[in-house]
């Protein structure tokens, strides 16, 4: 107890010590070129348990030893009960998430079952920050960097936390191809079959940062086990927005009225001048939706800890009024990937979580690169 409560004094230290000393970077972009992502394909054109093996098979190591970093928390009895409980969850997904789940599994060669746990633990812990921004052009520019491992080890060695080191090694751009062509693409974690970020060609982009709140995850899964199942996963709602939604408008309709398993801040942005959202999201309802203001050029969200849009940040971890006073250092007519990159580079919105950046738009596609905050 006394080092989770020594380790949580050195993050609040952390964060505030970086808000006072980091100035708006303007030096970080082009990063350096062995940080940009790979990116693997995804045919949907294969049944859904084959999809995944050509991506999967060459990361095995290291997918499997970021999943011991999940199971590592659990003793072994624990963790024998939650094999169990969370291969029943499994059997319990819709398609083709369920059957993509249980192919991972099989080239992983682990229990279903935690590569089950393992996709549930993006539903519960991620922690992000987003940008939509419109250059004087009306081209909307979308840009986003995931924090990920809070507590969940540290590795001395290295002064970082242990998860969001070996989720670097995993994180892949993905391209999702139907008759040989793409259709979508992500920034995702191998053998996660959910997306966080994702770009539907000429159409829209979206981001998902976690919600905390006290009718969170845990009361959505709660409901699914015991029956009702009107709800959709967070990162499955995302997915079925880049299959099913042909626009903006559309994907927006379903973000805001499909129910939900966790609270969320869907993130959304489209091909024209002003198509840009805020969606702050309950399991059952949508609490908030902020708008894109061609005039202010910009809307940006961290959800790192529990404020929604309409809050003060909390003192020790501010990373909106510092990300908002880079941006307007930059300008509109600095609108676009270097800025936004500069911007997400800059502490305390690049921290010792920090995994990966993205900037992304329908017209340029995805660009994602790993961040290793020193």
């Amino acid at each position: 107890m006394k080092g989770i409560v020594l380790c949580c004094i050195a993050l609040v230290l952390g964060h505030a010590s970086s808000q006072v000393v980091e100035k708006c970077r303007t030096d970080t972009f082009p990063p350096p070129e062995d940080t940009e992502l790979d990116t693997v394909i995804v045919n949907l054109d294969l049944d859904a348990e084959e999809r995944w093996k050509a991506a999967i098979a060459p990361a095995q190591k290291d997918i499997v030893a970021l999943i011991d970093v999940i199971t590592d928390q659990f003793n072994k009895y624990v963790l024998e009960a939650a094999d169990f409980a969370f291969d029943i969850l499994l059997n319990t997904l819709p398609e083709p998430y369920q059957s993509e789940i249980k192919g991972i599994a099989s080239v992983l060669e682990l229990p279903p079952g935690q590569v089950c746990l393992y996709n549930i633990f993006y539903e519960l812990f991620t922690v992000c920050t987003s940008i939509i921004q419109e250059d004087a052009h009306g081209q909307l520019y979308h840009a986003r960097n995931l924090d990920f491992g809070l507590f969940l080890g540290w590795d001395n060695g290295n002064d970082t936390w242990l998860m969001s080191e070996k989720l670097r090694k995993i994180v892949r751009n993905v391209d999702y191809q139907q008759n040989g062509k793409s259709v979508y693409q992500s920034v995702s974690f191998l053998g996660y079959v959910g997306l966080l970020t994702a770009v539907k060609p000429d159409t829209f982009t979206v981001t998902v940062n976690e919600r905390f709140n006290k009718e969170g995850g845990f009361i959505g899964i709660y409901r699914w086990l015991i029956g009702d199942r009107n709800e959709k996963w967070m990162g499955f709602l995302t997915r079925d927005i880049m299959d099913q939604a042909g626009s903006y408008s559309e994907a927006k309709d379903m973000l805001m009225n499909d129910k939900l398993l966790a609270p969320a801040y869907y993130i959304l942005a489209g091909n024209s001048s002003g198509e840009g959202v805020i969606i702050t999201r309950s399991l059952d309802t949508t609490l908030d939706v902020k708008e894109l203001n061609p005039k202010e050029w910009h809307l940006f969200i961290s959800s790192k800890q529990n404020y929604d849009p309409w809050d003060a940040p909390p003192f020790y971890d501010d990373r909106r009024t510092p990300g908002n006073i880079c941006m307007k250092q930059w300008g509109q007519k600095n609108a676009g990937l270097k800025s936004l990159f500069n911007v997400l580079s800059t502490k305390p919105n690049l921290n010792k979580l920090t995994v990966y950046t993205t900037v992304m738009s329908v017209r340029d596609g995805v660009r994602s690169w790993t961040q290793d905050c020193k």
